[in-house]
């Protein structure tokens, strides 16, 4: 059932795609088929039978229906109160017609690179400050090792509030070029772009965290995908396969190599991609969480906390220094999972456990209002970037429209700021900036 209401909210959102909410719904559509689907086809069902029970299970299936319900029924409503006057989608309209590579807007992308370049230098002069200099682990890991200018303690305090401000503004600033090089036609502007990029990426790529792989490189791939080359969907979505199986091969030589030492080293050290391609990927079982999280509810080991799980997330940006009693996110769930005990670090855990998009609504509110709460959330995030949708001829809207999408799917493991705090950030910057250009 999950899987037949999933093809028709696929097919609707695709139908629909003229609209400014069709891209953003069939982008929540294709990610909760991977993290839930997906899950129970590549990872092996039948352990979780015996573990989790199939009731637990059977009812973790039915809150995806629910939400997959809930979601198609949304949307539309919330999406076009919160993107006000209907427009046919801009970003459809870029691939038909290609209104970007009008003059007035090329010039608004050199614009836009010359004001985003002067932020990352200046933040790079940060971080090199406080690497003491050392541009090999800052600009080019794949040399031997990385070097984190924004390190931080888990629980927060003191300055860390600005660090992590830093390393949330770095990641839509290299984002933000991956776009403006696809985007770009100005040969200048296309240098400063590459430069840029090659500095920036590789500090992502050798990283350890897989969403931030993600959210910096994926947009400009996608832009140049589906904006720039010329050809028809069967050759776009040829592009997109060849970037998952690369992607997906990258991801695995991170898994087998991040526990034991830093990917930087492994890569310098020649560690085989081939060899490490054939191990499977985790972190994809959100339809065992929730099913973990139904079978907790079930035996009394877990009761939902009613909103306050949420409330956590919204309040996550309050620097810890200001208050410094911030409730933490997810650490009565990570209990219930297991990861207390003596091991625990200050936050009374040894590590958290992502709940899954669904399974974060049934944690909050319950195994059937849970669900709904999930698909308003989304539902809300489709109309945020069905705005962005209507001003997408803007180069400035369209880099956070792009991000945006990718962004969707990190956040099939939580529906949490963590993931968005790129856009938000981006978003304040973008509305601050195009406002001193109508000034200027």
């Amino acid at each position: 059932m999950a899987c037949l209401l999933l093809v028709c909210a696929g097919i609707n959102a695709w139908n629909q795609r003229r609209k400014g909410w069709g891209i953003p719904a069939l982008a929540v559509v294709v990610t909760v088929s991977v993290w839930y689907v997906g899950d129970a086809l590549y990872n092996n069902y039948a352990t979780y039978r015996s573990k989790i029970g199939d009731q637990a299970l059977a009812n973790a299936w039915w809150q995806v229906c629910l939400f997959i319900v809930a979601f198609m029924v949304l949307t539309p409503v919330i999406s076009e109160r919160l993107a006000g006057e209907q427009r046919p989608s801009q970003a459809v309209a870029i691939l038909e017609r290609r209104p970007l590579d009008q003059a007035h807007v090329q010039a608004k992308l050199d614009t836009l690179c010359k004001s985003m370049l002067v932020v990352w230098i200046a933040l790079m002069l940060i971080a090199l400050i406080r690497v003491k200099f050392d541009f090999v682990g800052l600009f080019a890991p794949y040399l031997g090792y990385k070097r984190d200018p924004w390190a931080r303690n888990r629980i927060g305090g003191g300055i860390d509030a600005f660090l992590s401000l830093a390393a949330y503004f770095q990641t839509f600033l290299t984002a933000g070029f991956g776009v403006i090089l696809a985007l770009t036609k100005n040969r200048k502007t296309r240098g400063i772009a590459f430069v840029v990029c090659l500095l920036a990426f590789p500090y992502y790529i050798f990283d350890r965290t897989r969403n931030t792989m993600l959210a910096t490189v994926v947009p400009g791939f996608s832009v140049w995908v589906f904006g720039r080359v010329r050809g028809r969907l069967l050759v776009k979505f040829t592009l997109v396969a060849f970037g998952v199986a690369l992607t997906s091969m990258w991801f695995s030589f991170v898994l087998q190599n991040r526990t034991n030492r830093s990917i930087a080293s492994a890569f310098a050290s020649g560690s085989s991609l081939q060899k490490s391609a054939k191990h499977k990927h985790l972190g994809l079982n959100m339809a065992e969480e929730l099913g973990w999280i139904n079978k907790f509810i079930d035996q009394g080991n877990y009761e939902p906390n009613w909103g306050m799980r949420y409330f956590a997330e919204v309040v996550n940006p309050i620097p810890r220094v200001i208050w410094p009693d911030k409730p933490m996110i997810g650490i009565d769930y990570a209990i219930a999972r297991g990861q207390g005990g003596a091991r625990a670090s200050s936050a009374g855990v040894f590590a958290t456990i992502s709940t899954g998009m669904i399974g974060q609504g049934v944690v909050n509110f319950g195994r059937w209002l849970g669900p709904v709460a999930a698909a308003i959330l989304m539902a809300v995030w489709c109309g945020i970037l069905a705005r962005q949708d209507r001003q997408a001829t803007e180069p400035a809207r369209l880099l956070l429209y792009a991000l945006g999408l990718i962004l969707t799917f990190n956040m099939g493991r939580d529906i949490t700021l963590l993931n968005l705090y790129p856009f938000a950030f981006g978003w304040i910057v973008i509305v601050y900036w195009e406002r001193r250009q109508v000034r200027v």
